[in-house]
This record gives structure tokens, sequence and C-alpha cells, in this order.
């Protein structure tokens, strides 16, 4: 759709744009006639261009309903095909339209001569995260420690409106604490609250609770830190948000778009650290490690069955997707395989996790005394940024941290949390530990 509005604006010529859903009516041929009528105002206004947004509203697959009466939208899509490639194709007409369900669509839609120029609209890369940050810091004032390399970094995965909401949020943030300028505080602030929620500070949290979680993401931070092909720890934090007690992020030096085993046999190592400390430490577990439990247990699934990632196996996929059209989503997964090899995935799977299990379990033992170092340390100020965490991963005690770009959160009093303005949170494929269930640990 904001392609749509560029092109408009590039052009320089006249513009129609219309929903696929305004075409559907409960009269018959209603919808018909309204394409019909745009297309005769569009000729008469050529050259020109249509955009319709949504256009799976009207072009789905025909022949999927479930009734045997003629369907309105067939009639509709029907006319919309005739217009885009019948008799009359000299019109100067462009006709662009935007989906989010190309897999829906009929395939005469598709055909050459009709929309047969398809644009996929990724998430913005860093290059164009950070041109995306320019244009919306225009005209806003923009304290002198803000860096925006450093926040698109910081941001994989973000849409543009994401990082509209960004610089919005920590413009309101700003406004509240009575600054002149945003700062890097404000924007690291408001991308932790487009991802995890805003602090919960209404909640009391008992010391034990607390103690419980300050483990659980150390365990997350010292098992990635000595992991040799995670990404590394940018933040450790004990602040409930959203729905977690805590979480630990880590981001990617450089973004890269195809991923290894061995990174999935660290990230699975990673995911299991909060666990493994609370086995090490309390001698028992917790419900919070329930969303780490549930990521280990789909990568490893996925490591086998899609993506071939089994020496017993071998480099095949088990499974198949099955759709309904008419449902528009995807319903269930054929299993083309035997129950034989539905045991040896499930043995396959256990034997994976079970390894990271084993391996970080040894990674904790061998670094428990920074653990410590790390557990005192957030139970003290909270939140623990890269420098600082660097620092005590060399067993610094009393570390330097004028180089940090953001100086490390001071202790609050009390620990409350807030409960009222939680949210559910975004989650991004490399970005943050969430966990469980609050007030139990991430």
């Amino acid at each position: 759709t904001l392609m749509a509005k560029a092109v408009s604006g590039e052009a320089g010529v006249p513009f129609f744009s219309i929903s696929g859903s305004e075409f559907v009516e409960m009269f018959v041929g209603v919808g018909a006639s309204r394409v019909r009528d745009l297309f005769e105002q569009a000729k008469k206004n050529s050259p020109c261009i249509i955009f319709v947004d949504e256009i799976d509203a009207v072009g789905r697959h025909r022949g999927a309903g479930l009734g045997g009466s003629h369907d309105e939208r067939e009639q509709t899509l029907n006319q919309i095909l005739v217009e885009m490639d019948g008799f009359d194709t000299d019109t100067n007409v462009i006709l662009v339209a935007a989906t989010n369900r190309p897999d829906i669509l009929d395939p005469a839609l598709l055909r050459p001569g009709r929309f047969d120029r398809r644009v996929t609209m990724d998430s913005p890369d860093l290059r164009g995260r950070r041109a995306i940050l320019d244009v919306h810091v225009r005209g806003k004032p923009l304290a002198s420690d803000v860096d925006l390399d450093v926040i698109a970094k910081q941001t994989p995965g973000f849409a543009g409106a994401d990082i509209e909401n960004l610089v919005n949020e920590a413009a309101i943030l700003a406004a509240r604490r009575n600054r002149r300028s945003i700062s890097t505080a404000e924007l690291q602030e408001a991308i932790e609250r487009i991802i995890a929620g805003p602090e919960r500070r209404s909640r009391l949290i008992t010391p034990k609770e607390k103690e419980i979680v300050a483990y659980h993401e150390a365990g997350h931070a010292v098992a990635m830190h000595f992991l040799p092909n995670h990404d590394p720890v940018h933040k450790v934090t004990i602040v409930p948000r959203g729905m977690a007690g805590g979480y630990t992020m880590p981001l990617p030096d450089e973004e890269t778009m195809l991923q290894t085993h061995a990174k999935f046999r660290d990230q699975l190592v990673g995911l299991l650290g909060g666990r493994v400390a609370e086995e090490l430490r309390f001698g028992d577990v917790t419900t919070g490690a329930s969303n780490d439990l549930e990521r280990v247990s789909n990568l490893a699934r996925a490591m086998v069955t899609q993506w071939g990632m089994s020496k017993k196996l071998g480099p095949i996929r088990y499974g198949e997707r099955e759709e309904l059209v008419f449902l528009g989503r995807q319903i269930s997964e054929h299993r083309n395989y035997s129950d034989k090899i539905a045991q040896l995935i499930d043995e396959e799977v256990h034997e994976l996790v079970e390894e990271a299990h084993q391996r970080c379990h040894t990674i904790l033992s061998e670094h428990w005394d920074k653990m410590e170092l790390l557990v005192n340390r957030l139970l003290e100020i909270e939140t623990i940024n890269a420098p600082e965490f660097e620092a005590i991963m060399r067993g610094e005690t009393q570390p330097n941290y004028t180089d940090s770009p953001l100086k490390p959160q001071q202790p609050r009093r009390g620990t409350n949390v807030d409960e009222n303005r939680a949210g559910e949170g975004k989650r991004t494929d490399g970005g943050l530990d969430m966990g469980g269930t609050v007030p139990a640990p991430a």
C-alpha cells in the first residue's frame, strides 16, 4: 500500500484507489457494476493508475465455495479479468494490487498480461531501516548521543510502520521526562516497548522470585556468551515487560539470510540456559521456561522435518502442508510418512534437545563464577547492557562503563511491576527470549 502511494506520487498521473472489499455486496451484480464504472472513469482520465488494496477479498480462487449457488464474488472477479485482458486492452490504464495472501488468489489473475509482475515487499534490511529512520526523525530534535546506525542495527525484523512507531514512542517518552530532545535512552526504551511491551510497575514480586528471574536470565546470557555460533548478548534485564518476567536480548553482528546447523544447535543451548540455571542453583525448575521449551521443541522438530539436519533421517522433508483456500488459512499438515519414521523423528528431536541440555549444563558449571557475578549485579541494578556484560564475563568485579553508550540503569526502590499496561509484545526471529508466565522468569 505504501509503495502504491509512492508510485502515484512519482508517476504524475491520475490515481484511483479502492479496496477489494468495496466490490463485494449482498446485492447480485453490484460488484461487477462497480468494476465497470471504475474502469470507465479510468479510461476517461487515461493515462492513469488503478490501485486495488487487499485484492484477495474479491480475487480468491473460484470454485472454492461451500454452497452450490453462484457466488457474487466470482461474478465480480470475472468482470475484473475481462477489464484487464479482454478485447479492449489499448486503454493506457495500469492496474496495481496489494495482498498479503498471494497463495489464495485465482490463477487467472496471475497469468501473463494480467498481474504478471509480482513484487515481494519484505521487511527492510539494515540499510533500509537506516534510511527509514532518517525520514521519521526529520523535524524531531535528537540529542548528541544518538547514533541512528546503532538504532538501525538493534531493530532487525522491524517494518517501516514499526520504525515510525519507534520514533513516535521515543518522542512521547522524551516529552514525559520534560526533555528538549530525544536521547538514546528514549529510543532504547521505545524499542523494548515495541518488542516486549511496557514495563509493569504496579505488581509486587517477592525477593525469592526476583532471585529466580535473575538466575534464569543470567543462565541465558552466560550460555549465549560462551557459544561460538550464537549472536552476542546485547542486554540482560529482570525488569518485567508484557508477559515476561525478564529477558535476554541477543543481537547479530551482521544480518544474514541463511542459518547453519551449528548455529541452530547453539540456539537450542542458549534457549535452555534459563532452565538449566534453575536446576543448578535451586535443584528445581519453575514454569518460567515454558516459552523457552516451546521454542526449543519447535526449532528441533523443524531441524529434523523441514531442513534435513538429521544424520539418521537424512536430507528429506517430512510432512506436507494442506490448505483449504476458501478458509484462507492453513488448517493442517499432512503426514506423508509412516509410524516408524514418526518414532524416529521423535527420537531425533529428543536427542537434539538432550544434547543441547548437556552442553548447557557443562557451560554453566564451568563458568558458575561468572554466573554469580552477573546475578549479583542484576539484583543490584536490574538491567545490564553489552559493555558491562562483557566486562563481567572477563571477571571484572568493578568494571569501567565510561565507554558504554548507555549508562547502567540505577536500581529502583522496591520491586513494583506494572501490569495494567501490559501488552503481548512483538516477537522477532532473532530477538528476545520472552519466556513464560509472569511472575515466573523468562
